[in-house]
């Protein structure tokens, strides 16, 4: 499937025709072919000041044998300068050219890796939520990262590695067939058969080492899972069964580990002597052939012939050696592919922009499910709610609450029924222009490794100091925000972790009501605070909440109890509809909702 995606963002840094290309059922070479057709000069230019500073490779053997034969047939002292001299300018030259290659190489390479990773967030951000939801965040970062650095190191090692063979082998065959013609079969014949030897010991090495890998990564998850449980090993006294665990991961690491060793070992020393007994057979034959006069092969041939000899069979082993590589590339760009062709993504294209709104929010026959979900997340749901009220949602775990929140935002578009906007359904829009009128207060509070002052203006750039102030006055956080060692200045930490639960939501509050916005989401809100700041935040709401529409996920009904509408849901069919008195008096769901919590709370 090719999906073709027209970016309207108004500003764009980069060049982001990659989410515009199919990866996925696409030959990866051509995908590779695709992602540096923009860079074939720099690529190119790379080629080439490599093949002139990888010259000396096949340069110093030729004019070491030449300047040997000037010796073996006392030839002018001229002709041995000419070659000293050439041998001196070939082994110069490496350096500026080396500078020229790695600069165009790098450019090329860090181009295309920027514009991955640019396009990957792009589409990232257009994608809708129902992709994250069954997405793991951990496997996303892994494509941002992993993914694109397994392609600039495959890309890399088939720059260095790639040319450094090429160039071996093509200088090797042609100064032979130049020089020695008659001596290049037995070039022909015994270097493969050499490398096609010593890369079958290299595939067995690479599977010991994927033993050895697998011990690793199994010590590692034990190592994690005995962290993760050590407040429940200790609360238990499970030491000893916790250690015996990892004592066993580390003899399995251990017993892996000295196969592998061994193996090495092995491998090694059989590599090193059969291409040593190749390069002494191709010697052998080489000065047997110039003893006797045959294939016209000089004392200075000999020396060439055994250099190109080994340049051969190592540029081969080198070529084989790049597969695995190569494969972790290609995979690499199959798992992009998932991202990038995704077709799960917020249709905003070519929509108008909803530059206001006053608050009405109207569910007209809503449903929703979830793909492998048995049964509708939500059923026809109904609402018809005027701009400054507060709705209330609540019902036990699995209701539908958060799912109705997802449908307000626009993360989840109605599969059955019409949301609408100010009398405007809200499908005909711009979703992204609509969510700049609402903020929203999520359950687990979710802050950045920056300072208080910060988070709370995530995204607004520049904002005065009184806009600040007054947003953590009026989320009950400026007592604690003033007490900390450089105020609103202070760094939270990773995940706000410098600071209490309660403390990170009340800084999600004031992030929330800074943004002035038309519609209110808070979804239990106020769950990690204390009594005392939960009923001060409460007084706090009562005057923001005025004039926005407001939508409470609660599991504390005593939080909702002056809510205008209480949609009461059950198994995502809304059951219950009315003020708290009403219900509480009616007798259904939300009567023994209510009576459990009040029969807790004695």
């Amino acid at each position: 499937m090719v999906l073709v995606y027209r970016s309207t963002m108004p500003t764009r840094l980069f060049h982001t025709s990659e989410v515009e290309h199919r990866y996925i059922g696409e030959s990866p070479i051509k995908t590779l072919l695709y992602l540096f057709e923009e860079q074939k000069v720099r690529v190119l230019l790379a080629f080439i000041f490599f093949c002139i500073k990888h010259s000396p490779t096949w340069v110093i053997p030729l004019l070491t044998a030449n300047t040997i034969d000037v010796i073996a047939s006392h030839k002018s002292l001229s002709r041995l300068g000419i070659n000293i001299a050439i041998l001196i300018v070939v082994t110069i030259q490496n350096w500026p050219m080396n500078l020229l290659y790695v600069k165009f190489q790098s450019k090329a390479i860090r181009e295309v890796e920027n514009r991955l990773r640019s396009a990957l967030v792009e589409r990232m951000q257009q994608l809708t939520m129902g992709f994250y939801l069954k997405s793991n965040a951990g496997v996303l970062q892994t494509k941002i990262v992993r993914d694109v650095e397994n392609i600039e190191q495959m890309v890399r090692s088939l720059s260095d590695g790639g040319s450094t063979a090429i160039n071996g082998v093509v200088g090797a065959i042609l100064i032979t067939a130049i020089k020695v013609p008659l001596f290049l079969p037995f070039f022909l014949v015994l270097a493969p058969l050499i490398a096609i030897f010593i890369s079958k010991l290299r595939f067995k090495l690479r599977s010991r080492n994927e033993e050895f890998r697998g011990e690793i990564e199994e010590m590692s998850a034990r190592v994690n899972e005995m962290t993760t449980l050590m407040p429940i090993t200790r609360a238990h006294g499970l030491e000893q069964s916790a250690l015996q665990t990892m004592y066993d991961s580390f003899g399995n690491v251990k017993r892996a580990g000295l196969r592998l060793d061994i193996f090495n070992a092995k491998f090694n020393a059989l590599a090193w002597v059969t291409f040593q007994l190749a390069n002494i057979l191709c010697l052998g034959v080489a000065s047997y052939c110039a003893l006797k006069g045959k294939f016209g092969v000089t004392i200075g041939d000999v020396v060439l012939l055994t250099s190109f000899f080994g340049q051969l069979i190592g540029s081969v082993i080198l070529l084989s050696s790049l597969m695995p590589q190569i494969a972790k590339g290609f995979a690499s760009i199959r798992s992009l592919g998932e991202v990038l062709e995704s077709p799960d993504v917020e249709a905003n294209a070519n929509k108008p922009q909803m530059p206001s709104v006053g608050g009405a929010v109207n569910f007209s026959n809503v449903s929703y499910k979830y793909p492998s979900a048995p049964r509708n997340a939500i059923e026809n749901i109904s609402l018809v709610a005027k701009p400054g009220q507060m709705i209330a949602l609540v019902g036990p775990s699995g209701s539908g609450k958060s799912t109705f929140i997802n449908l307000v935002i626009g993360f989840l578009r109605p599969q059955k029924g019409e949301i609408s906007i100010d009398g405007h359904d809200l499908s005909k829009f711009d979703l992204r222009t609509y969510r700049r009128h609402i903020s929203v207060v999520p359950q687990e509070s979710v802050l950045f490794e920056g300072s208080v002052r910060d988070n709370v203006t995530y995204g607004m750039g520049s904002v005065p100091d009184k806009k600040v102030t007054d947003a953590l006055i009026a989320a009950n956080a400026l007592e604690f925000v003033i007490e900390l060692p450089e105020g609103v200045d202070t760094l939270v930490g990773e995940r706000g972790a410098r600071i209490s639960g309660g403390q990170k939501q009340r800084l999600a509050i004031a992030r929330a009501l800074i943004r002035d916005p038309r519609i209110l989401i808070l979804d239990e809100a106020t769950s990690a605070l204390d009594s005392q700041s939960e009923s001060t935040i409460q007084i706090a709401l009562e005057t923001l909440m005025k004039n926005r529409t407001t939508f409470v996920v609660a599991h504390r009904l005593s939080t909702v109890r002056k809510a205008d509408i209480i949609l009461v849901l059950d198994k995502g069919v809304l059951v219950e509809q009315g003020v708290h008195a009403d219900l509480v008096s009616a007798g259904g769901l939300y009567q023994q909702l209510f009576e459990a919590q009040t029969f807790r709370n004695d």
